[in-house]
C-alpha cells in the first residue's frame, strides 16, 4: 500500500511540474450578474501550444482554464464555484497588441443550487463563455467577459445565471 501511494505521489508531482511548465497564466476578473450579485474570479490558464488556420489575418488557438469564483450576493445568497473548460481562441493580426475572441463551453459546479432568486436546480452546471479582448506583448491581457451557467435541463428548476466581467491576465 506504502508502494502504490509513493508511486501516486511521484506521478502527480510529474504531471503538476508538466503543467506548470505550461502554464500560461493567472486570471484575475470582477463583475456581476443580471442579479447585481457581485462577482469575483481566480482563474489559471494553460496554453495549448497549437495552432490552427494561421493566416495574415490572425490564427485559431486555445487553452484550458480552470477557476474559482465567488458569488457575492444578497444576505444568505453568496456562492462559490470552481469550473473547468477548453477554450478557442482566434487572435487577429501578429503584431505586438492582437485583439482576440474567446468562445469555450465547460463545466462548473456550485457550493449551493441558488444564487440571489436563481434556481440553478443541480450544483453541476455546464459554463458557456464569449469573450473579446486585447493581448499585449509579453502576455498581460485585458478582456470582457460574459458567462452563462445552466445544468441544460438535467434537473428542474433551470433557472440559470449569467456574469459579466472585466478580466486582466497577468502571465507566469
Amino acid at each position: 500500500m506504502k508502494r502504490l501511494m509513493g508511486l501516486a505521489a511521484l506521478a502527480a508531482l510529474a504531471v503538476g511540474y508538466s503543467v506548470a511548465a505550461q502554464a500560461d497564466g493567472l486570471t484575475f476578473s470582477a463583475g456581476e450578474t443580471g442579479e447585481s450579485t457581485q462577482v469575483y474570479r481566480l482563474g489559471y490558464q494553460i496554453d495549448w501550444d497549437k495552432s490552427w488556420w494561421q493566416t495574415g489575418a490572425g490564427r485559431l488557438t486555445g487553452y484550458w482554464d480552470a477557476g474559482y469564483t465567488y458569488w457575492d450576493g444578497d444576505d444568505h445568497s453568496s456562492n462559490n464555484s470552481i469550473s473547468f473548460a477548453p477554450v478557442f481562441r482566434y487572435e487577429f493580426g501578429g503584431g505586438s497588441v492582437k485583439p482576440f475572441v474567446d468562445l469555450g463551453i465547460g463545466v462548473a459546479l456550485f457550493s449551493q443550487t441558488q444564487i440571489e432568486d436563481k434556481k440553478l436546480g443541480s450544483s453541476f452546471n455546464f459554463e458557456d463563455r464569449l469573450g473579446l479582448g486585447v493581448q499585449f506583448a509579453g502576455g498581460h491581457e485585458l478582456s470582457i467577459r460574459a458567462i452563462h451557467y445552466s445544468n441544460a435541463g438535467i434537473k428542474e428548476p433551470n433557472d440559470g445565471i449569467e456574469a459579466y466581467s472585466l478580466n486582466y491576465k497577468m502571465p507566469l
